[in-house]
């Protein structure tokens, strides 16, 4: 029987990145995002060039309704899913201090509560089967103080490493996939100025997706793509928190607040 992935945030960026390479693999896919015509568009070429059986499911993850029918989608075991890869999110254009409480709570519902959620909903039935896997996509923004998009993806990647460690009995693998800036919809949406940045810096879905594959075929609890990003990952470690929080908050506040 194929590996079934049900794969959140699936219609572009990472996600899509996600169901290709799964979609090589061999594995049937359910394809959960906002957009139905994305969706359908992204199912209809897996089927065409790899074969793939794709579900799709239309769903805002942030309408409790459309969660609930995502939720009894992971825990229905006549259509066991194998791998749940929490991929959903979106970022916002302006410092904690500055943005609408109300989108706050959006972005951390989304990020956090959805994760928290859908894994939940799946777990009975991986312990049960005794194999499967959990993918949650964090960021190297949650090694440093940056602020709430920061602190979210900080709790995904805490939460990963101790779930890691319990469902390491029953065969259940979970990590942690912690990106750098990548090449997606993901800054644009979130109003982000990225003109400044090195094309060094960028990192290709793609690449994201095939190191943190392999990182999940070797049990790693986190996987870091690219050699800048690892280094960066260790460094932020070992320096001072006051000077990594305040520089950082140098480059969050809004440009006419910002000094040369």
């Amino acid at each position: 029987m194929p590996t079934t992935v049900l794969i959140t945030g699936a219609s572009a960026g990472l996600g899509a990145a996600f169901a290709r390479a799964f979609a090589a693999k061999g594995c049937d896919l359910v394809l959960v995002a906002r957009d139905k015509s994305r969706l359908e568009a992204l199912a209809a070429g897996l089927a065409r060039d790899n074969g793939a059986v794709c579900e799709v499911l239309p769903a805002d993850l942030l309408d409790p309704a459309a969660l609930a029918t995502v939720t009894d989608r992971l825990a229905d075991t006549a259509r066991p899913v194998d791998v749940l890869v929490n991929n959903a999110g979106f970022g916002l254009p302006a410092p904690y201090p500055y943005n609408p409480v109300e989108d706050e709570e959006r972005m951390l519902d989304l990020l956090v509560k959805v994760p928290l959620r859908l894994t939940h909903a799946l777990l009975p039935g991986l312990r049960e089967r005794r194999r499967g896997a959990v993918l949650n996509v964090s960021s190297v923004a949650g090694l440093l103080p940056t602020g709430t998009y920061g602190a979210a993806k900080a709790w995904i990647t805490a939460f990963s490493e101790s779930l890691r460690i319990d469902m390491e009995p029953y065969g259940v693998r979970v990590l942690a996939v912690v990106p750098g800036f990548t090449r997606t919809e993901f800054q644009e949406r979130a109003g982000m100025d990225v003109s400044a940045l090195r094309d060094a810096v960028w990192l290709e879905p793609e690449a994201v997706v095939a190191k943190a594959l392999r990182d999940l075929a070797r049990r790693r609890p986190i996987s870091v793509t690219g050699r800048h990003y690892r280094a960066y990952a260790f460094a932020v470690r070992h320096l001072p928190r006051t000077f990594v929080a305040r520089r950082m908050a140098r480059d969050r506040r809004p440009p006419a607040a910002r000094r040369d």
